[in-house]
């Protein structure tokens, strides 16, 4: 690994300094330097396409979040199943979600609340959330994650922002960890992720700062010229193309000021409020600040940016717990969506929110709810959807889909539509040679958000 310090103070939405953050190499690409993946990059797209900026936040809540009470209360039920919270109305008629999430309310005329989630993995793993298929059955090298398969098919807007950023820090459960893994599209198509990596695993280029760094490469690339020179090849011509591809993301200002949310207007920062960094147990943090650089990150061109809050697997306390974490939540999903609208950014940034599956209807003896997959719960905004609505239902003890159940597959293949994406006629081949469709069969496009 080696870092390049720079004589600039300030840090970044996890604290982690621009020393620590600007690193050649290593462990947060992926094990290979940039130079490495920008020539990956290029053999697997070498027509360096580009679509209109259309963009994916995808909000990964790990452990499985609760549906029963957030979205799907049951007040019907039996007290061992509804639970203690209360239901409160929303800007929609006939539509209520729980009473901690108040500023969510006063939005879902802008959101989609899907309650029936039903093909959900029975394991810890943001997995699904990320690729939209079974862990089971992958195909030769992996399923790639959704913001792999844009990196891959529509490559990046600008030169120094990655089309694909990952904002997971490191858990004790590093299955929640997981921003997106490219699969068999290769390193090249992995999230470039800011937050993880070790500073004690780092080289570092003692005494050379950004601004003498260019002094240094340009006494290289007169070795460069001169190499090329003698060389009929054409390597060294290629080779330059890379170094600046990687240099222009290193010392461009454009990623670290859209990582570094200490330039916001502190008006819009305290639209999202502040998080706790602290890792909970093998979970993660309440980082709200890391929803607002998701926002600064698809701003400065960035296609999908994944973010993972919190911990919601709550085999005890699920209530205690719930009350601490679902009002933060709320002021961080409610402040991305109002800075996206005011921004002018709504209808072209599609918002995911879930997790890896729901809770068990019946309240065990400690407080808690268990793992349910058989059914769960997603929150869709922006991307040009039409809101206001639920899809789906569950039966009268929140425990089965009772109406429209939906798949992973079909919320992947709308928001690939969102991005201008045709699922059906696109494939992609995996490491054996075979063409692979970017959903299940069967799954399209949501026709309720049309």
């Amino acid at each position: 690994m080696l870092t390049i310090h720079s004589s600039r103070g300030g840090s970044f939405c996890d604290g982690l300094s621009r020393r620590d953050f600007l690193r050649i190499g290593g462990l947060a690409l992926g094990g290979a330097s940039l130079p490495q993946i920008m020539r990956a990059d290029a053999a697997a797209n070498p027509t360096g396409s580009k679509g209109n900026h259309k963009a994916v936040i995808m909000i990964f809540l790990p452990g499985g979040p609760s549906h029963q009470d957030m979205f799907d209360l049951k007040m019907d039920a039996p007290s061992e199943i509804r639970g203690e919270f209360k239901p409160i109305s929303t800007n929609v008629p006939g539509i209520q979600i729980t009473e901690h999430m108040p500023l969510l309310a006063k939005m879902m005329d802008r959101c989609t609340i899907i309650r029936s989630m039903a093909d959900c993995d029975n394991r810890h793993d943001a997995f699904q959330c990320m690729t939209g298929r079974p862990f089971l059955n992958q195909a030769p090298g992996g399923w790639p994650s959704f913001g792999s398969v844009v990196s891959r098919v529509q490559g990046g807007v600008d030169p120094a922002v990655p089309a694909f950023v990952g904002l997971a820090p490191k858990m004790g459960e590093m299955r929640w960890a997981n921003s997106g893994d490219p699969g068999f599209l290769g390193i090249a198509h992995g999230p470039f992720q800011p937050n993880k990596g070790s500073a004690a695993q780092d080289m570092t280029l003692n005494g050379i700062t950004l601004e003498r760094l260019s002094d240094r490469r340009a006494l290289l690339n007169s070795f460069d010229h001169f190499r090329r020179d003698v060389d009929a090849s054409g390597v060294m011509s290629a080779l330059d193309v890379f170094n600046q591809q990687a240099f222009n993301v290193l010392t461009s200002s454009k990623l670290l000021e859209a990582l570094d949310v200490s330039r916001e207007d502190p008006r819009i920062a305290n639209l999202y409020g502040k998080g706790d960094p602290k890792n909970r147990d093998d979970g993660g943090p309440k980082m709200m600040e890391h929803f607002l650089a998701a926002r600064r990150l698809v701003e400065a061109g960035a296609r999908c940016v994944t973010v993972a809050f919190s911990r919601w697997d709550h085999h005890g306390k699920n209530f205690e717990a719930l009350r601490q974490d679902l009002p933060l939540l709320d002021q961080g999903l409610t402040g991305l969506l109002t800075d996206l609208r005011e921004r002018g950014l709504e209808q072209d940034v599609s918002v995911i929110v879930w997790g890896e599956f729901g809770r068990t209807p019946t309240i065990n003896t400690t407080g808690g709810r268990d793992h349910w997959p058989r059914v769960s719960c997603a929150l869709l905004a922006g991307g040009g959807m039409r809101h206001g609505q639920v899809i789906g239902s569950t039966d009268r003890l929140g425990g089965e889909p009772d109406s429209r159940p939906v798949r992973f597959g079909e919320v992947f293949a709308t928001l690939y539509r969102n991005l201008g994406i045709d699922h059906t006629q696109l494939t992609i081949n995996d490491l054996s040679g075979r063409p692979q469709y970017l959903v299940e069969p069967g799954c399209n496009p949501l026709p309720e958000l049309a």
